[in-house]
């Protein structure tokens, strides 16, 4: 009923999955991951059982293979089970039982796995395969796991349509106000393209939610700092006694972008949505 990547980024810090089924709600369902430990989606006749132990595997060292073999192993249902694990090191793992519907199968390498069930064919895999590796290793993580399942889902993806789908990221300290290790946590259950919603809500997600680049930081002096002003002004946030920096924080809490804000500098892209602002108004 699914189709799911498994995998880390090249650096070991970032872990995730991203899956889509003709199923309803398949994120409250299949994922499951923790910072600095792995990542592990259970499918096909999924067992939920299969997240909290494989965590709690891979949290004292076990190695993907081994906690796949774990956990079938003790699972008199396991011929309708499909299972993709990754941990914090070595090459991720995956299961399908000989009970899954067809077509079902996977494929695995350092650090990433795939697999999927009720699919239009073994294409479905290898594209996902061949979008995971064919990216650089340098591009953002999440857009990189929606990229692959965006790939199995245009090469046929579940074979009985298209339903929901999800993107789970973990990183230490990656949410929120560095207040939890979620980093990304998006969910389609209801949709008729919902990978393509997915890709849409992590682009919002990104410019709300995105940390910035030191390098795309400017300055709050001379002209940036005049025309941020006037932007302000004209958006009903006039630099009053706090000066620029307060009157920039209190429109971007109302925005949403207060996760971008630096103080006595701006992210460019605060400022395009800022002056994209002023031509809609």
């Amino acid at each position: 009923m699914t189709f799911s990547i498994v995998a880390r980024s090249t650096d070991g810090r970032l872990h995730g999955v991203a899956v889509a089924s003709k199923f309803l709600a398949a994120g409250a369902i299949v994922p499951a991951a923790e910072a600095e430990v792995g990542a592990l989606a259970t499918q096909a006749h999924a067992n939920l059982a299969y997240r909290s132990q494989g965590l709690a595997l891979l949290r004292t060292g076990v190695a993907a293979a081994d906690v796949v073999a774990g956990l079938v192993a003790a699972d008199p249902g396991r011929a309708q089970r499909q299972l993709g694990v990754v941990g914090v090191d070595g090459d991720g793992a995956t299961f399908t039982g000989a009970g899954c519907h067809d077509w079902a199968g996977g494929a695995s390498g350092p650090g990433w796995a795939v697999q999927g069930n009720i699919l239009a064919g073994p294409q479905v895999i290898e594209a996902m395969r061949d979008a995971w590796l064919g990216a650089a290793a340098e591009e953002p993580f999440a857009p990189r796991l929606a990229a692959a399942l965006h790939a199995g889902d245009r090469a046929g993806g579940d074979r009985r349509g298209r339903q929901s789908a999800a993107l789970l990221v973990v990183a230490k300290g990656g949410g929120y106000g560095g207040g939890s290790d979620v980093l990304v946590d998006l969910r389609v259950d209801d949709h008729p393209d919902p990978v393509a919603e997915v890709a849409r809500l992590l682009d919002i997600h990104t410019l709300l939610f995105g940390r910035p680049d030191p390098k795309d930081l400017l300055d709050l002096q001379g002209d940036i700092a005049e025309e941020v002003a006037a932007l302000l002004t004209a958006a009903g946030y006039p630099p009053g006694g706090g000066g620029l920096d307060a009157a920039l924080a209190a429109w971007s809490g109302v925005e949403n972008l207060e996760e971008r804000m630096v103080p006595s500098r701006i992210d460019a892209v605060v400022l395009a949505h800022l002056r994209a602002q002023e031509v809609t108004r």
